[in-house]
């Protein structure tokens, strides 16, 4: 007899997509684990089989938003060229990734309001925030190194451009209609990248 397979990754990204849209249409507040259980198509058993509650399908989601970000800004990262063009191209993959998830939009958003109340989302957003802040930072470094750009604190500039993507995608979010996000993302990257620009 083969033995029977493991589906337990399976089941928790059936979990996640259903929390997803659960969160999107009721908020964190509202929604209850009887309603991502029946949006799962899963008793509420299994559903407390893999995640104990609430806060931990938060933290969940939290981490796989994280994850999709961070491949983007890993590839850019580690490619070959000019930094200013990497850095473009991440706001390009940036934009086109938040147009691609707009549902997840309002979950992204209410993050930061469960971080105000919550401990434990606040200290996971503050790594997020920091493993985001350290590549960025690298990427900086590099157009220092190369000769790009001119000696810079590396951490406060890649604190600045990820306050940039955040308050454009928080602008986005409440009025994408006077927001272009791809368009106005590249214009005020390519105003940061000019003020950067090593002197000749």
């Amino acid at each position: 007899m083969s033995p029977r397979p493991d589906v337990s990754e399976q089941r928790k990204d059936q979990i996640l997509d259903a929390a997803i849209n659960v969160f999107a249409r009721l908020g964190f507040h509202k929604a209850r684990m009887d309603d991502i259980a029946q949006e799962a198509g899963l008793s509420k058993g299994a559903l407390y089989w893999y995640y104990k509650g609430k806060d931990a399908i938060i933290a969940a989601l939290l981490d796989r938003i994280f994850a999709w970000e961070m491949k983007d800004l890993e590839a850019v990262r580690t490619a070959e060229g000019p930094v200013s063009d990497r850095l473009l191209d991440l706001t390009r993959r940036m934009a086109a990734y938040m147009r691609r998830l707009s549902l997840l939009l309002p979950i992204a958003f209410e993050f930061y309001a469960v971080a105000a109340r919550q401990e434990s989302v606040r200290h996971a957003l503050q790594r997020y925030f920091q493993t985001y802040r350290e590549a960025m930072a690298d990427l900086i470094r590099q157009g220092v190194e190369r000769g790009e750009f001119h000696p810079v604190d590396a951490e406060k500039v890649a604190i600045t451009f990820i306050g940039l993507f955040e308050g454009l995608f928080l602008l986005w979010a409440v009025d994408p209609q006077a927001v272009d996000l791809p368009q106005v993302g590249e214009v005020a990257v390519r105003l940061l990248l000019d003020g950067l620009k090593a002197k000749e």
